[in-house]
């Protein structure tokens, strides 16, 4: 299938000239007011890798880089603190669905949220601390 290839590649490459000359209109206008462009970074270089910590180190310039912005409404783990609240011994995958995220991502948040003691694990469910003090919780109420 090397036609299909070949036709993949021109696309892209029209796709990267098209962005090449968007760049060059932005820096254009960004100059035009005044502001410097980032140093060191040769065209397409892309943002480099971030350890967590969130800082790249090398940044040159005085003002902060923008960073990732803060979710309207709350924090992950906020929202999965609520979804506890809500639902005692909810599970990490049932937090997922509700707050259509990722599994695995879940599973982090829960552990940081359990670290500190905001809420509580017994078996797969997770609890609020006040609720996790006592025995698992009455199969039912009657």
């Amino acid at each position: 299938m090397p036609g299909k290839t070949d036709d993949i590649k021109k696309l892209v490459e029209e796709r990267l000239a098209e962005l090449d000359q968007e760049r060059d209109q932005l820096l254009k206008a960004l100059s035009a007011l005044g502001e410097s462009t980032t140093s060191g970074r040769s065209r397409g270089a892309g943002r480099g890798r971030r350890g967590r910590g969130g800082s790249s180190g090398s940044s040159g310039s005085s003002t902060p880089r923008p960073g990732r912005r803060r979710r309207k409404g709350g924090t992950r783990a906020e929202h999965a603190e609520k979804a506890v609240e809500g639902h005692p011994g909810i599970t990490a995958s049932q937090i997922a669905e509700e707050l259509k995220i990722k599994p695995n991502y879940v599973y982090r948040v829960m552990a940081d949220l359990v670290k500190e003691g905001r809420i509580e694990k017994q078996g797969t469910g997770y609890y609020p601390p006040e609720a996790g003090e006592a025995e698992a919780p009455p199969a039912s109420t009657e």
